[in-house]
């Protein structure tokens, strides 16, 4: 069985073989295919990408994955149709006899099928950016964020206009579903959106499988080990990730555990030391900045710049509680690392979250609008050792079924035999 992914991210292999730096996303691809074709013999799997303009069609085989690169911009949101001829190209080389497209928020998966057809093409969600416009603002009035403006907003890139760009990269989401006669997704939040575009397709469910730290019964937490009254952040640079929601919930936190400390992954987005982060200074990053000085809680926050899955799973497995407080997500993989270490967790309720967290056995979760919401759940598990060891057992239970490698990848091994099945 021959089968073709299509992916929005270069894998670390390919990254190494043309000398660039491997993604930190997208560890969730990686560690399907390497199961996958471990488990299956029979399949020869090939992942294509794009890599950058002005370069030739590149294609090296390492280890048992093929890898195709392809000579485009890869985060152009607006279709080429040079793309077509190219993924002819493709399609002549390899014969696929399923083609797998990853993500629907790019355009160069509907490239390949307008060259090559749709037939046996599968296409998975991973998030949908069109709904996502909705929430992309985290609740911050646009008057408000207006008074926060920098030069960078001016200049390049500004937040105000993220709902529409989102909404463009939603139109090519309606593209692929409407185009697609079979869909992989995770939960009823994708279902029930993948339905309303098209009622006639047909929908896989099919978890994903995460990086193998997050496995390793060395990073399990204990209540012993971690850090009392830590939280950590998975990112924050975005709106619609909403460390504001975990700013404005800190003080009511610190009235009742004054020695509470956040970690957030990712680089300090609001320092404006130098030249160049001054230039680079945003409009989100500004408004952040202030709310913490006006909230009093800036020296309780602590960027720890990018972290790699080892350091991930360590600071998982240090922290008291893991805090997801985003305005919507799908199915975040920062919650399901988190489950498998079994940090006790608190997520705000949206989108395809309820799939993965039920209240009070696994989790806690809170309406995304009321900070005092977030800030009495953190709360409670910082006051309750047992419930916490409650919760950590439970979703370590939960994710290890969501996230077994193996039955994730025979699932998709079924997926893929029942799409030839259908011709």
């Amino acid at each position: 069985m021959k089968i073709l992914w299509i992916t929005n991210v270069l894998f670390p292999d390919i990254c190494k073989e043309i000398g660039r730096q491997a993604p930190v996303t997208g560890g969730w691809m990686k560690s399907l295919a390497e199961t996958l074709v471990e488990a299956y013999p029979d399949v020869e799997l090939a992942v294509a990408a794009l890599y950058g303009s002005g370069k030739p069609l590149l294609e090296k085989k390492i280890g048992k994955v093929t890898y195709f690169c392809l000579p485009f911009y890869e985060y152009e949101t607006d279709y080429n149709p040079k793309m077509e001829r190219v993924w002819k190209e493709v399609k002549s080389r390899f014969n696929p006899d399923v083609v797998h497209i990853h993500g629907t928020e790019y355009p160069y998966g509907l490239a390949y099928v307008r060259a090559n057809g749709v037939q046996n093409a599968v296409v998975s969600i991973q998030g949908l950016v069109g709904v996502y416009a909705r929430y992309s603002l985290g609740q911050i009035p646009v008057d408000t964020l207006k008074r926060y403006r920098t030069l960078y907003d001016y200049l390049k890139r500004s937040v105000l206009k993220m709902p529409g760009d989102m909404e463009k990269q939603g139109r090519l989401e309606v593209d692929y579903l409407s185009t697609f006669s079979h869909v992989i997704g995770r939960t009823d939040w994708d279902k029930e959106h993948a339905w309303a575009i098209n009622p006639d397709c047909t929908y896989h469910f099919c978890n994903e499988t995460l990086r193998k730290p997050f496995y390793d019964e060395k990073n399990r937490w204990s209540i012993q080990e971690c850090e009392p009254h830590s939280i950590f952040l998975s990112q924050a640079h975005k709106p619609i990730k909403g460390i504001h929601k975990v700013i404005e919930a800190l003080p009511m936190i610190l009235r009742h555990y004054p020695d509470t400390e956040v970690y957030v992954a990712g680089a300090d987005f609001t320092n404006v030391d130098g030249l160049v982060n001054r230039l680079k200074f945003g409009t989100y990053a500004n408004y952040i900045k202030h709310l913490m000085q006006e909230k009093g809680v800036a020296d309780r926050f602590h960027f720890l710049g990018m972290l790699d899955e080892n350091q991930m799973a360590n600071q998982y497995r240090k922290a008291h509680v893991f805090v997801c407080p985003s305005s919507i997500e799908n199915s975040p993989n920062s919650l399901g690392e988190a489950q498998l270490i079994g940090t006790p967790c608190v997520a705000s309720y949206v989108g395809g979250v309820p799939a993965m967290l039920e209240h009070e056995k696994s989790g806690l979760m809170y309406r995304f609008e009321e900070h005092e919401m977030l800030a009495a759940a953190v709360c409670r598990i910082f006051a309750d050792a047992d419930l916490a060891c409650l919760l950590s057992q439970n979703e370590r239970m939960e994710a290890a079924m969501r996230h077994d490698g193996s039955h994730n990848a025979r699932r998709t091994y079924h997926i893929y035999t029942d799409i030839i099945e259908r011709k």
